[in-house]
């Protein structure tokens, strides 16, 4: 049960940091050039998917457990 809650525990915490420094870049490019908007998003939501792989393996171990 340890490996679960590290898998997702720290996945959410590499995505959070992530989309912290993604987003944050994001605005300040988005203030200079607003057309980059859609480009922009496309990055914090690939930084959001590393929380979602996380979820997933620790769905597939917990699978593995019951």
């Amino acid at each position: 049960m340890l490996g679960v809650a590290l898998a997702t525990g720290l996945a959410v915490l590499g995505a959070s940091y992530a989309v912290a420094v993604v987003g944050s870049a994001a605005l300040g490019a988005i203030a200079e050039k607003p057309q980059l908007f859609g480009r922009t998003l496309v990055f914090i939501g690939l930084a959001e998917g590393l929380a979602i792989y996380g979820l997933i393996v620790s769905i597939l171990m917990l699978g593995r457990l019951g």
